[in-house]
């Protein structure tokens, strides 16, 4: 059984906090992680314990239901959550990892760790597999950061109108 990690950053121009109110709440995901075509079951509010449940795209017309629970959640600064559904991934962890930065003028901004842990099977075809599906994971991933970035800036040029 092979592991891998893949891993991708990105800064989000907003403050860490408005960035944490979007991340926490699992009913949003549809909204802008780019794998999420919808959130089926929710908690609200990720609570360690608590899980949610998506329909997902997963490679190029494959989609998936998947089944995730939130096993560690320390605000403003990390969340993990575990996942099922994404045969032939095994042992699916996300984790999200934030630290408040400065912009170049002075502005609030969110540096993003968006880390994807999994396991594949199949022995060379898993290799294989990974080897396709990786570069699809990690577009998506940064997908996703950009997606949120411009979530949070549309919905604060509404609430400034």
């Amino acid at each position: 059984m092979n592991k891998y990690v893949v891993v991708e950053k990105a800064v989000v121009n907003a403050p860490v906090e408005r960035v944490w109110e979007i991340v926490s709440r699992t009913d949003r995901y549809a909204e802008w992680v780019a794998a999420v075509i919808e959130v089926t079951a929710h908690h609200g509010v990720a609570t360690v314990g608590g899980t949610y449940a998506e329909n997902n795209r997963t490679l190029g017309p494959l989609r998936t239901h998947s089944v995730w629970t939130v096993r560690e959640v320390e605000p403003m600064k990390r969340r993990v959550d575990t996942g099922t559904g994404f045969a032939p991934l095994r042992d699916l962890t996300n984790v999200f990892e934030f630290q408040p930065m400065k912009g170049p003028d002075g502005q609030d901004t969110t540096e993003m760790t968006y880390r994807v842990e999994y396991t594949m099977g199949l022995g060379p075809l898993g290799l294989l597999l990974d080897r396709i599906q990786q570069p699809a994971m990690r577009a998506g991933m940064r997908t996703s950061m950009a997606n949120l970035d411009t979530l949070i800036r549309s919905e604060n040029s509404t609430t400034a109108r």
